[in-house]
């Protein structure tokens, strides 16, 4: 343990600004069946999959932070849902809300593989999950994700809300490409008792488009919608980073992600893994520590947890992107899909 940290006595990790990590993403894949435009490149260099952490060693790491006090556990990726055996890990990781030690166990996925995996999802206590889609029009769905297919995600949300799960869909905002959209999206949206939340575009990993190009400040996102909506601001809170507020006239909540206009570093209570066992402190920094080599120097946990507790130390404050024409490469090298989102 280092002096950095602070370790209450029951166990909660607790960062250099005071605030409390109890949030932890795991990406458990950086592929995708998808290539959106703002994400990816078209063509993908993928890690080796003798790279990646097994699924016994990520729920070994997985259990280590819930023992730390990690509360609030998203399995992301790339696309979480084409990891091979991917249902043994979230059965595995659903004893800790059996026994109270995890409160909510959840996933964000793009929805292409929904059908296969809503029962067992929800058999395996998943009560809530993200789906990120950015329009409803089929041929602009398969533009932005290069082959997606919208009619197959609409299936699954469908078969995901059959099996009894809540449904949050994410939006990119987009510039010239959904800004116009996002209304009837909303609508469309809380017309099927969905939550929506909508994203500004983030400035990582190198892609073939200009980001400036589709930026999409959502200070005015929110001013085009007043003109058509009534919206107030509410405490209501998921564990992220949205601020939500009510629509009166769909009785829907909105939520609005704004890492570039109004960051929401001052009470992240998060860390993200890697497939490959690598923690980043946070999403817009490059400093990362290798969790990989403590977890396979030893059977027990010692290392492994005076790694975390040493990594939580040097949790920064916050993040540094920026969106501008006279800053025309990401803020960090890595895609999206290899931190999870």
């Amino acid at each position: 343990m280092t002096d950095d940290i602070l370790m209450t006595p029951h166990g909660t990790m607790t960062d250099p600004f005071g605030r409390d990590i109890t949030y932890l993403r795991v990406s458990v894949t950086d592929r995708c069946d998808f290539r959106c435009t703002y994400c990816m490149a078209e063509h993908m260099t993928f890690l080796p999959k003798k790279d990646l952490l097994t699924l016994e060693e990520l729920d070994r790491l997985c259990t280590v932070f819930i023992e730390k006090g990690v509360k609030k556990l998203r399995l992301t990726g790339g696309e979480p849902l084409v990891r091979k055996n991917i249902m043994h890990l979230v059965e595995q990781l659903g004893r800790h809300l059996k026994s109270g030690a995890l409160e909510e166990l959840t996933l964000t996925t793009n929805g292409s593989q929904l059908t296969k995996h809503a029962a067992a999802l929800y058999e395996h206590g998943v009560r809530r999950i993200n789906v990120s889609i950015d329009t409803l029009d089929p041929e602009k769905f398969r533009q932005i994700t290069r082959w997606g297919d919208l009619s197959r995600v609409l299936d699954g949300i469908k078969a995901v809300q059959d099996a009894g799960l809540k449904i949050k869909l994410n939006a990119v905002a987009l510039k010239d490409f959904n800004d116009t959209e996002i209304p009837d999206m909303m609508r469309w949206a809380h017309g099927q008792g969905m939550d929506m939340t909508v994203i500004e575009t983030m400035p990582m990993g190198e892609i073939e488009e200009d980001r400036t190009d589709r930026y999409l400040p959502l200070s005015m996102l929110r001013a085009d919608l007043e003109k058509q909506f009534t919206l107030t601001d509410i405490p209501f809170k998921t564990g992220g980073p949205a601020r939500y507020v009510e629509v009166k006239e769909t009785g829907g909540k909105l939520g609005f992600i704004t890492p570039m206009t109004h960051n929401f570093c001052e009470s992240c209570n998060r860390v993200r893994l890697t497939c490959t066992g690598t923690l980043f402190m946070c999403l817009g920094q490059d400093d990362a520590a290798d969790l990989r080599a403590p977890l396979r120097a030893s059977e027990g946990n010692e290392l492994l947890s005076n790694a975390i507790d040493e990594a939580i130390g040097r949790k920064p404050k916050g993040h540094d992107f920026v969106i501008d024409r006279r800053t025309r490469r990401p803020s960090v090298s890595r895609h999206m899909s290899v931190t999870g989102g």
